[in-house]
């Protein structure tokens, strides 16, 4: 049954239904038409009864000559009888009861009659009950009879008919209702990574309208997904050949003639400064990889805030008295139940991109917020430019699209999966006064309950974010 097409097991369903609904109708209307003729019969019936206890006879004519008649005395005696000779339609014990005083009724076949009577037996006349006469009237059953045989006859024959035209209409109404999933089914098989992404949208606001609705949002995610994974590996392939490129070079240049030990040095140095950038890009895709696989796993701990940031402090000290900069912590006591390798790796992308993109003073500060610690880098520099902080945290996005930074556009990702397996969010900022701010939220916090900035708006960009939004990573 589940092999046939849906059409046809409706139609079948659909048809048992019918001939449930026509069989209970037609018994219906059978039996109702027999009751009905049954209660005219007993109208005439009755009437005739009593046209025999005023006259003492009944007209012949009436019914069409389809009547008997009988008049018992009190007694039983039989006293009148139509026609003459007709034997006691009746017996002893119906006479009783209809002395009684009940009107009563007897289906039988009356001897030299064919077909089946209907008997009237009933108390008639007035005075003393002892003298009270029964009359008896009967009326051949057999015109009652034929008409129900007639009408039998014509729903034999009209419900099976009804029956067909009804499945007809019904799998007719079925291919009808299913023509545009059909056409979705070929839509939708025609689509491929290159073709049409998009299906037939009836214009019946009905359930199949709504399935092609909600397909074409799906084959819309699909797509975006599609076109992000093929971005993700054309931009990983344009990181990976850029270094490997750089690489070779330096290599090629080192050997190409005899070269003295400084100018060695310094391609070695070169190259090392290359496959430092191969090592660490690898890591982040390999980072990247696992968290699309599930949840980035962490080990959390209860570990104090200041002490994250005095390491990443540790970690580019050198770095920021190269440039001249300083990088300072504000201290908050905070503890927070983290995984420290998975949030310093976040801390260092941050503090990397101020130090990187931004300008004077890097702070590293955190802040209790409902129920949460967010870990905060600023800089003085020019901020996030126009129109970045949307796609801030998306993979290879870069404010500087020329590429001529050096970053490879995966920080603030990575930033994102840290807080997301802890529960957490991110979010960035334009400073008021300048500069730029960028945190991570984790979802534990610590008893230190701190001022509170302006709330981020969903996207994690705070209501009060300048006209220079994200920054690369």
């Amino acid at each position: 049954m589940s092999r046939l097409p849906i059409r046809v097991r409706l139609t079948l369903g659909f048809a048992v239904a019918m001939a449930v609904v026509l069989a209970g109708v037609g018994l219906f209307v059978y039996e109702r038409v027999g009751n009905e003729l049954l209660g005219t019969v007993d109208q005439t019936l009755v009437a005739q009864a009593g046209e025999e206890a005023d006259t003492g006879k009944v007209d012949a004519d009436t019914g069409g000559g389809t009547t008997l008649a009988q008049l018992f005395a009190p007694g039983g005696r039989l006293r009148y009888s139509q026609p003459h000779g007709l034997a006691p339609l009746v017996g002893a014990t119906v006479l009783a009861d209809a002395l009684s005083g009940s009107r009563v009724y007897v289906d039988e076949h009356v001897a030299h009659h064919p077909g089946e009577w209907r008997v009237l037996v009933e108390r008639t006349g007035s005075g003393p009950r002892d003298y009270w006469p029964v009359a008896v009237v009967a009326r051949s059953l057999t015109p009652r009879n034929e008409s129900l045989d007639h009408l039998r006859h014509q729903l034999v024959l009209f419900l099976p008919l009804a029956l067909l035209a009804a499945c007809l209409g019904g799998y007719a109404l079925a291919a009808g209702a299913l023509r545009p999933v059909e056409l979705l089914r070929r839509r939708a098989e025609a689509v491929t990574a290159g073709g049409p992404s998009t299906l037939p949208v009836p214009a019946a606001r009905d359930e199949v309208s709504r399935l092609a609705v909600t397909l074409n949002d799906m084959l819309a995610r699909l797509h975006d997904a599609f076109e992000h994974e093929r971005r993700f590996v054309a931009d990983a392939s344009h990181e990976l050949r850029t270094p490997l490129a750089l690489l070779r070079t330096e290599l090629d240049l080192a050997l190409r003639r005899p070269r003295s030990t400084e100018e060695l040095q310094d391609a070695l140095r070169s190259a090392a400064e290359e496959t430092q950038r191969l090592s660490r890009l690898a890591d982040d895709l390999l980072l990247i990889a696992r968290a699309d696989q599930g949840t980035l796993p962490v080990r959390p701990e209860l570990v104090d805030v200041d002490d994250l940031l005095a390491d990443a402090q540790t970690r580019f000290r050198t770095r920021a008295d190269a440039l001249g900069r300083e990088i300072r912590i504000e201290r908050s006591g905070l503890q927070v139940d983290a995984d420290p390798v998975r949030v310093g790796q976040a801390l260092v992308n941050l503090v990397d991109n101020a130090l990187t993109h931004g300008q004077g003073t890097v702070v590293l500060a955190a802040e209790r917020q409902d129920g949460t610690v967010e870990l905060h880098v600023r800089d003085e520099g020019a901020g996030f430019p126009p129109g970045f902080g949307p796609r801030a945290f998306d993979r290879f996005s870069r404010a500087d699209e020329a590429r001529s930074r050096g970053g490879s556009g995966l920080g603030l990702s990575i930033v994102e999966l840290v807080a997301a397996a802890h529960g957490g969010t991110t979010g960035l900022r334009n400073l008021p006064g300048g500069g730029a701010d960028v945190w991570l939220s984790l979802s534990q916090g610590g008893t230190d309950r701190q001022p509170r900035d302006p709330a981020p708006s969903p996207q994690g960009i705070r209501e009060d974010a300048g006209p220079g939004w994200p920054r690369p990573a």
